[in-house]
C-alpha cells in the first residue's frame, strides 16, 4: 500500500522543495528514488541523517529507495557549499567504505527482503569506470550549455566568493556526472526521483534536465531543509568534530549525550525529523515536555530512539548507565562494567595523573594517593581533613584514612577514580 510520502515529510519539516507534479507521480505506484552518499570515509556521520531517514521514510510509505554511493564523484568534489577541492581516494579505499556505508545504511533501510521495495546501494564509479572522456562530452556534455551549468549557485557562489581561489574544471563539471547518475539510474531501473538537501537542487537538475533531453523521459526532484541549531552553531558537530554513526569514531556515549544536550528548540524540531514516531505520539511528548521542561522528557527520548537505532539497546542501556554514573547514584560495579572507552568519554576533561604499578603492588595509602602521589589534593593536612569530613570515595565507595589502593581497585585494569564531594573528580592512571 502507497502512503503519501510527501505529506509524511511535510509535517515532519523535511521538504524544503518538491517539484510540481512529484507528489501525484508517487501517489499513482511504486517509485525508485534515489539519495547519493560521499564515501570519503568508512563511516556516515549524524549530518547524513537527514537524507537516511528520507530514504527509510521513502520505504516505509511503500517505494523503493535507492542508495548510491559516490565512488566516481567522490573522485572529483562536489563544489555545493566547499571552498576547497577534496583529497582524491583509490579504489580499494572506496570499496572499503562502500561496504561499511551499507552496513549502517541497514540499520535504517531493509535490503534482504524479497518485496518488491527493498532497498539496493549502487556504485556510480561500476558505470563510470569505462566511459572515457571523449564518450563523456559526446553524449552528455553537448546536452547542457555553459550558461546552463553557470547559472547554478553551487557555481556562482563559488566562483564569485573572495575567500574561493576560483573552481576547477575538474569540480565544474561536477553537476554533469551528478546529472548522468540520475538519468543513469532513470534508464537503467526506472529511477524516476533523486532526494538531497536544499543545496543539492542544481545538481539534482541538471539530472531531470539530461533525462528530458536524452532519455525522452521526466525525473522529479525533493529537496529537504539543511538543519540548523538554535544557537547558530552547525549542526552535527561537537568539540571534537564530526559525530559518527561509527561506534569506534564516536561512541555511544557520547553520541548518546549529543542529543540528549539538545536545546528544547532543537529536541521538539528534531524528533520529528530523526525518529520514526508517530504524529500525535510526538504532540503527546511535546505538551508533556512544556509541562515540566525540567525533565527535559523531549532530549531523553530523541535521544533513545535514535542511540537505539544507530547502534543498539545494549549500547543505550550502557550509555544511560555511564550518564548515570556522573550525575546518579552509581556504584563501583557500575563504573567496573564500563569499557575504557566510555569511562575516558565519561570523565573526559577531569584531571588525572599517572602512576606505576609498582606504587599499588602492597597498597597505596590514600593520603599519599590524594597529595604526594595523586595530587589531587594539595598537601598531606588537606588530604586528612577531606577523610576526617567523609568526603572522599574511591570508585564511588566513601574511604577512612587507614585505606589503600590495590590492583583489585582498578576499573578497565588501569584506573582509578578519586572523588572529593559530589562533583570533584580525579583519575589515577596505571601505566
Amino acid at each position: 500500500m502507497i502512503k503519501n510520502f510527501v505529506e509524511e515529510l511535510t509535517w515532519r519539516g523535511m521538504i524544503h522543495t518538491v517539484m510540481p507534479g512529484a507528489e501525484e507521480h508517487l501517489m499513482e505506484k511504486m517509485r525508485s528514488a534515489y539519495v547519493g552518499f560521499d564515501p570519503t570515509a568508512d563511516s556516515l556521520h549524524i549530518g547524513n541523517l537527514v537524507p537516511i531517514m528520507l530514504l527509510a521514510h521513502y520505504q516505509r510509505c511503500g517505494h523503493k529507495p535507492v542508495a548510491l554511493v559516490g565512488g566516481a564523484t567522490g573522485m572529483i568534489g562536489d563544489p555545493s557549499g566547499k571552498s576547497n577541492e577534496r583529497n582524491l581516494l583509490d579504489e580499494k579505499t572506496l570499496r572499503h567504505n562502500q561496504n561499511a556505508i551499507k552496513n549502517q545504511l541497514a540499520h535504517f533501510l531493509d535490503f534482504e527482503s524479497n518485496t518488491e521495495n527493498a532497498a539496493v546501494l549502487v556504485n556510480n564509479y561500476d558505470w563510470m569506470k569505462d566511459f572515457s572522456f571523449l564518450e563523456f562530452i559526446r553524449d552528455v556534455g553537448k546536452h547542457i550549455t555553459v550558461n546552463y551549468m553557470m547559472a547554478k549557485d553551487s557555481v556562482k557562489n563559488r566562483i564569485s566568493s573572495e575567500a574561493s581561489e576560483g573552481m576547477s574544471f575538474t569540480e565544474f563539471t561536477y553537476q554533469l556526472v551528478q546529472g548522468y547518475d540520475f538519468l543513469h539510474l532513470y534508464k537503467d531501473i526506472n529511477c524516476s526521483i533523486q532526494m538531497g538537501g536544499s543545496d543539492q537542487w542544481g545538481n539534482i537538475t541538471t539530472g531531470t534536465e539530461l533525462i528530458r533531453r536524452i532519455g525522452g523521459g521526466k525525473g522529479f526532484a525533493i529537496t529537504c531543509p539543511l538543519i540548523t541549531k538554535s544557537d547558530g552553531s552547525k549542526f552535527g558537530k561537537s568539540e571534537g568534530g564530526n559525530v559518527w554513526l561509527d561506534a569506534n569514531r564516536t561512541s555511544p556515549y557520547k553520541f548518546y549525550q549529543y542529543w540528549l544536550n539538545s536545546s528544547d528548540e532543537d529536541a521538539e524540531k528534531y524528533i520529528k525529523i530523526f525518529t520514526f514516531l508517530e504524529e500525535d505520539a510526538i504532540h503527546s511528548l511535546v505538551r508533556e515536555h512544556q509541562e515540566a521542561p525540567h525533565l527535559r522528557l523531549l532530549q531523553k527520548r530523541l535521544a533513545e530512539e535514535i542511540t537505539t537505532m544507530v547502534h543498539s539497546k545494549e549500547d543505550l542501556d550502557n550509555a544511560i548507565k555511564a550518564s548515570a554514573i556522573l550525575f546518579g547514584k552509581s556504584t563501583g560495579d557500575d563504573l567496573k562494567a564500563l569499557n575504557e572507552q566510555t569511562f575516558l568519554d565519561v570523565f573526559d576533561g577531569v584531571p588525572q595523573t599517572e602512576i606505576a604499578p609498582s606504587d599499588i603492588e602492597n597498597g597505596l595509602g590514600i593520603i599519599s594517593a590524594l597529595a604526594e602521589k595523586g595530587g589531587f589534593l594539595k598537601s598531606n593536612g588537606e588530604a586528612r581533613r577531606a577523610l576526617k569530613e567523609n568526603s572522599i570515595s574511591v570508585n564511588k565507595a566513601k574511604v577512612t584514612d587507614d585505606y589503600s589502593i590495590t590492583a583489585k581497585d582498578l576499573i578497565n585494569d588501569k584506573f582509578v577514580l578519586l572523588q572529593r564531594g559530589k562533583k570533584n573528580y580525579f583519575v589515577l592512571r596505571i601505566v
